[in-house]
């Protein structure tokens, strides 16, 4: 990158690569990979860079596809100094780094229900910025505020409004970045949400490869929202029946599966590329769509440029 960067207390590392930071463990590098040390190093980072640079905001990369070139611009990773939970009555604070189920463990430790949280995979950051849901419980529904900081390095507070949650989405603009969300938690007994979430761990081992290279579920339900505008992710229409329906359980392109346990998680068996995995998703919506007439949105992010010819 030939554009000057502005200087850090954190760690600026240029073409990094970023498979090893992703769930599936595929893609390229970034151009340069940002690591802040804090809400106000990032800030002025953002002030002072060059306008014309794309910036890209990543999480732990549960929910991420990297394409084999990699990304152009910047990549901003939150790390240690983005992770605090803040327990006040019943309002939780977490830090946009803080892991899902780390936030729901505490909150419930503390008899406050974020146990839906406890087998999203992912960040806060990540919660927030897809209205992430379980069990007919989002984000949306604890949403109390987030903290952001924009390209422009500006820190600002963010309403449920503000984000526009829909199913599995939210309107951050580009290049802003989610430093910490605070929710609104019903209250329980410890040892019952404990106990709930034990349960919850159960059944998605159960039901689910948690053991495989995957980036969680591939596409969204194609219910969208009830009658009543929540997001509606209890009804019959699941994607993976669609696509079992479709005689895809299993289907494979290269080193990618749909996944025989349950063939809505795209799978890296080990030898997979970007294009592998992101071709044989493009393939299962379209087989989808000709089999049942039903259009798959995709859940996973696919981001970057495909790998020179």
């Amino acid at each position: 990158m030939s554009i000057p960067l502005p200087p850090v207390r954190g760690t600026l590392t240029p073409n990094r690569p970023l498979a090893d930071l992703t769930w599936m463990r595929v893609g390229g590098p970034a151009d340069v990979l940002f690591l802040p040390a804090d809400r106000d190093d990032l800030a002025a980072f953002l002030a002072a860079l060059d306008p014309s640079l794309p910036v890209f905001p990543m999480g732990v990369g549960s929910n991420l596809i990297v394409r084999d070139g990699g990304i152009r611009g910047v990549v901003i990773r939150l790390g240690r100094g983005f992770n605090a939970i803040e327990i006040d009555q019943t309002r939780v604070t977490a830090g946009a780094a803080a892991l899902d189920a780390h936030v729901a463990r505490k909150a419930a430790q503390a008899g406050l229900d974020l146990t839906f949280l406890r087998t999203i995979p992912g960040a806060i950051g990540g919660a927030v910025r897809m209205n992430a849901g379980c069990y007919g419980s989002y984000v949306a529904d604890v949403f109390v505020e987030a903290e952001a900081v924009t390209r422009a390095g500006e820190v600002v507070t963010l309403t449920a409004a503000d984000l526009n949650f829909q199913y599995r989405q939210s309107s951050l603009p580009e290049g802003w970045v989610l430093t910490r969300a605070t929710f609104e938690a019903p209250t329980g007994d410890p040892a019952a949400l404990e106990e709930r979430m034990a349960t919850q761990v159960a059944r998605r081992d159960e039901t689910q490869p948690t053991k495989d290279r995957t980036a969680g579920s591939t596409f969204r339900n194609p219910g969208g929202f009830s009658s009543t505008g929540k997001p509606d992710d209890v009804h019959d229409l699941k994607a993976w029946k669609v696509i079992d329906e479709a005689g895809l359980r299993g289907a494979m392109r290269g080193g990618a599966q749909m996944n025989p346990k349950h063939p809505n998680f795209l799978t890296n068996t080990g030898a997979a590329t970007a294009a592998d995995l992101e071709g044989l998703g493009e393939e299962v919506r379209k087989k989808v769509f000709q089999n049942s007439g039903i259009t798959l949105e995709w859940e996973i992010m696919r981001v970057g440029e495909p790998a020179a010819e």
